[in-house]
């Protein structure tokens, strides 16, 4: 499904590496409904496509990874709320778990729904001038798309609570101090850095990267003790696998694994 049927973004497969663009670029790749509805559609086919290891999310051009919601449409009514929407905001930010990896690779303005796109993703990475920030507030609203959620998770909590209750904006570089970001990359080198990262992931034993994953997404909302019971659960399970004797046998052997996702 390589740009089947899409006007708002693209939806790539580059081996087992799936790319999503953002590309309303005179928009600043602000998300309306339709974009949305794009963005689930290509969201479950990553998801169902077992040969996709990993996904990149980004926006088109340089000024913007994504502004969030489309405010003029919403001005205009085309918008609903997300309660009144068929499929989550950005399509995956709410009520559509994916356990494979997804990298945000952000390139200018992060703000507010687009923000909340990149607190979906589990590795972010930005541009020198990237700048993030929750503004609802200035508008009379709040964050809806899992920004109050995700925000305080990803980082410690007063920057949260500073973001989210003032609308102000940070840079990339206290961004990356805090923990919003793992590596501020030149514009030039953003999507390269973003497929090394996803062809290192992809390189790495399929069940276990989704296990981890899922280890981490849903351990966040247990108590400790639970969240370690699960892992317990998880780990047996893998550990079952024959990619899991597969890797201690090419370490042994002193050889390239070759996992089969099994």
């Amino acid at each position: 499904m390589n740009d089947e049927g899409f006007t708002n973004i693209r939806y790539e497969k580059r081996d087992a590496i799936a790319v999503i663009t953002i590309t309303r670029e005179q928009a600043l790749n602000a998300i309306d409904t339709r974009t949305s509805q794009e963005m689930y559609r290509a969201w479950c086919d990553f998801r169902d496509d077992e040969s996709l290891r990993v996904a990149i999310l980004t926006g088109v051009g340089e000024k913007s990874f994504s502004t969030g919601m489309d405010l003029v449409a919403t001005a205009r009514g085309e918008n609903q709320f997300e309660g009144g929407r068929p499929v989550p905001f950005g399509g995956f930010t709410k009520r559509l778990p994916i356990y494979k990896p997804i990298i945000a690779a952000i390139n200018g303005y992060c703000l507010a729904g687009g923000l909340e796109l990149a607190l979906a993703c589990d590795i972010r990475i930005c541009t020198p001038d990237a700048r993030f920030g929750l503004p609802e507030v200035r508008w009379a609203i709040m964050p809806g798309a899992g920004g109050t959620q995700r925000l305080p998770r990803a980082i410690p909590q007063a920057w949260a609570n500073y973001m989210i209750l003032t609308g102000e904006q940070i840079d990339a570089e206290t961004a990356l101090r805090i923990g919003l970001v793992s590596h501020i990359v030149p514009k030039e080198e953003l999507m390269d850095r973003a497929m090394q990262i996803a062809g290192i992931i992809c390189e790495r034993g399929p069940l276990a990267v989704r296990a981890a994953k899922e280890a981490i997404l849903r351990g966040m909302d247990m108590p400790l003790d639970h969240g370690l019971a699960f892992e317990d659960l998880l780990f047996t399970r893998l550990f079952a696998s024959e990619d899991a004797k597969e890797g201690p046998r090419a370490f042994a052997e002193k050889r390239k694994p070759n996992y089969r996702g099994r």
